[in-house]
């Protein structure tokens, strides 16, 4: 009689499971199936069975763009499991994700098992950096149509195991809104170690950042070995060595290293060297440092240099400066300097001023450039308007800073000329060292709260006409008082700002999460 009862209690649990409609699925690590990935079956009656509610999607920083959930376990790694690749081409992404999670580094291998992370090329939305990333079955398959996307998917499954232990069951569709997603960090007027500049590649790659802009000229210091120039070095400098591996670390993390050498402006440094390259106004007196683009020594100079850098850093993009030539912001930049007049007259005619004189020589410089395969940008305020005789050239990119220099244009003139704009807001996206004049230290609610792309000149968006033209943002460190800060500070005082921006980057809309959960979160995934 007692085996009877008990036979029809297991019945009734059965009916009960079976009502609630939900789906059972086996899972390696936390299902309780066999090492097969099969459900255990009993041979006479049916078992009661684990059932799973539907999965919540991914807590990340992006966040994902778009999750379908599913009823499963999910998968976490465990001792065994692998990381395994259908294309060759991801064999970095590969043994990173792998050494990252405990995981054993397969290689390239056709079979399945239980427990794997496969990586593939293929799918996805056809941008480079879009990847899928489907959790079922006790597997994980990350695809998409280029490297870097899968290696943004690695890096949403990194901090799923590392904020949870567990990548939610179901699929992961996910791309960036912007193309650009930016850190600049001013080394010239602050060195900063080779140590901790490669800790923020790291930190900026699980973030889904594909830029870092290094400004290494300006009248402080310059911080890079030149061997055309090694006059100009300063004492404290990264060598080309330390800088290779800092560009081979960022490739490795598909971060695109931007070089700035600043010119005709902040060239102090440089012209410490050089001093009969200074420009003087028609009193004779230096201008604190500004080259002398009336000599065409000065143009030798700096494409000496261009020349030498573009085989140091690799990629595809440079920053040309172009900002705040002291010249142009004299009440008559023609009758101060006289030289630049008649030097500006000598090659565009009677009507050349100084203002064409300088676009003429930010032209040139990005003709020695462009030489290189490179994408060029420039200072918003290097584009001038007052020259008359010739126009920036056009694949010049605006990296618009400012509206509050002295003749500053809107960012809709740029954008209504067809011209493509990187933001980088200074009334939000600006750390500058000290907080001179009326900078403060930007904080990551406010980024998170109140700016998105759009935002380029103070707090006003640009009409959602122009959206397409805004490659995206980029936040900087200046070192205005390099010693305001310590790295280390540095590196916290940035933290919440660099996860809020890059939010606003990967999504531009309104946040799911509110400032307390996102900053709970982010502390969570460390």
């Amino acid at each position: 009689m007692k085996r009877k009862r008990t036979a029809v209690a297991a019945a009734v649990v059965g009916t009960v499971a079976l009502g609630t409609g939900v789906g059972v699925w086996a899972a390696s690590g936390g299902g309780g199936q066999g090492s097969s990935g099969q459900a255990t079956v009993a041979e006479t009656s049916p078992s009661p069975t684990r059932w799973y509610p539907m999965s919540r999607a991914p807590q990340t920083i992006p966040a994902v763009r778009s999750h379908t959930p599913a009823r499963g376990p999910g998968w976490r790694p465990r001792h065994g499991d692998r990381v395994v690749i259908a294309d060759p081409a991801l064999a970095d992404e590969g043994r990173l994700i792998a050494g990252e999670l405990g995981m054993s580094y397969a290689g390239r291998k056709n079979d399945t098992r239980a427990g794997d992370v496969r990586l593939s090329l293929g799918g996805g939305s056809g941008n480079p950096e879009s990847y899928t990333m489907t959790v079922q079955g006790g597997r994980v398959d990350i695809s998409g149509p280029g490297r870097a996307g899968v290696f943004y998917g690695t890096r949403t499954l990194k901090q799923e195991v590392h904020g949870g232990g567990t990548a939610p069951e179901g699929v992961v569709r996910d791309d960036p809104a912007k193309p650009v997603r930016g850190f600049m960090l001013d080394i010239a007027r602050k060195p900063y170690s080779e140590s901790w500049i490669e800790d923020r590649i790291r930190e900026l790659g699980d973030l889904k950042y594909n830029e870092l802009g290094l400004h290494f000229s300006d009248d402080q210091a310059f911080r890079i070995e030149s061997s055309t120039h090694p006059e100009i070095v300063s004492p404290d400098h990264l060598t080309k060595a330390q800088v290779r591996r800092i560009v081979e670390l960022a490739d490795s993390r598909h971060i695109t290293v931007v070089p700035e050498l600043d010119s005709p402006g902040h060239l102090g440094a440089v012209l410490a060297a050089h001093p009969d390259l200074r420009l003087r106004n028609a009193n004779g007196v230096v201008t604190r440092g500004a080259i002398d683009i009336s000599k065409p020594a000065a143009a030798q100079l700096v494409d000496d240099l261009l020349n030498e850098y573009a085989g140091l850093f690799t990629g595809g993009q440079w920053h040309l400066g172009g900002d705040e030539y002291q010249a142009l912001m004299a009440r008559n930049p023609e009758t101060a300097y006289p030289q630049l007049a008649a030097a500006a007259r000598q090659r565009f005619g009677a009507s050349g001023n100084v203002a064409d004189l300088a676009t003429g020589w930010l032209n040139d410089r990005a003709a020695t450039v462009r030489a290189h395969d490179r994408t060029l940008r420039a200072w918003n305020d290097g584009f001038y308007r007052s020259a008359s005789a010739v126009r920036p050239a056009g694949d010049l990119q605006v990296a618009y800073w400012t509206g509050k220099e002295i003749g500053a244009r809107p960012p809709e003139d740029y954008l209504a000329a067809g011209r493509k704009l990187v933001n980088y807001n200074d009334e939000f996206l600006y750390y500058v060292l000290g907080q001179p004049q009326t900078f403060v230290y930007p904080t990551g609610r406010r980024i998170y709260e109140q700016w998105t792309p759009r935002v380029v000149r103070g707090t006003t968006a640009v009409p959602a006409r122009y959206d397409s033209q805004i490659l995206g943002g980029t936040f900087a460190v200046w070192g205005d008082f390099p010693d305001a800060q310590t790295p280390d500070q540095i590196a916290a005082g940035i933290r919440m700002p660099l996860r809020a921006t890059v939010q606003k980057l990967w999504d531009p809309g309104t946040p799911a999460l509110s400032w307390a959960d996102f900053t709970s979160l982010a502390n969570r995934l460390g």
